[in-house]
């Protein structure tokens, strides 16, 4: 059974479904749903209603998906991404489902925790750019000081200072 769908996926990346046509289309997808949203492009008067104008955020959307997947790089780029955002969702999944069974019978919200909830998605975004800059290999010079360097000392250092900094000021509220 295994085998059988491991072999559809291979086929699909065979035909390039992986690096062409799932890309165009994500591409595609949100660059329309940006130049829709934002009217950026015009609108027209449709009966009265002020409607964007599809074909020209349709046409300019796919020119654009399509120049991003003529370049591989930009390609490679956006499956690290997306690999790296789903594996970074399901580590928010798994913590969440954590939380939930060690709160106990209450239900627990994060409206309810307002400092909790911006340090949680400060947390987040910081690793949705960590992963960007990883990905168009921004940081391997980062990575190269600090690997290179014989005496993490300093580092351990730093990271607890913050972290004490952040607990300090997260106790005065």
């Amino acid at each position: 059974m295994a085998e059988g769908f491991r072999g559809a996926i291979v086929f699909l990346e065979k035909l390039g479904v992986y690096d062409v046509v799932l890309p165009f289309l994500l591409v595609f997808t949100i660059i329309f749903a940006i130049l829709e949203k934002t009217r950026i492009l015009g609108v027209e008067d449709i009966e009265g209603k002020q409607l964007p104008k599809k074909n020209l955020n349709a046409t300019v959307a796919v020119v654009i998906a399509f120049l991003v997947v003529a370049s591989t790089k930009l390609v490679a780029a956006i499956n690290e991404v997306l690999a790296n955002i789903v594996l970074l969702v399901i580590l928010v999944i798994s913590f969440l489902m954590l939380v939930g069974v060690l709160w106990g019978t209450k239900e627990a919200t994060l409206e309810s925790h307002p400092g909790w909830m911006r340090f949680f998605m400060i947390i987040i975004f910081i690793a949705i750019v960590a992963i960007l800059l990883n990905a168009l290999d921004w940081l391997n010079p980062i990575f190269a000081v600090i690997l290179a360097t014989p005496n993490t000392d300093w580092a351990a250092t730093a990271v607890l200072v913050v972290l004490v900094l952040v607990f300090m000021k997260h106790d005065k509220h």
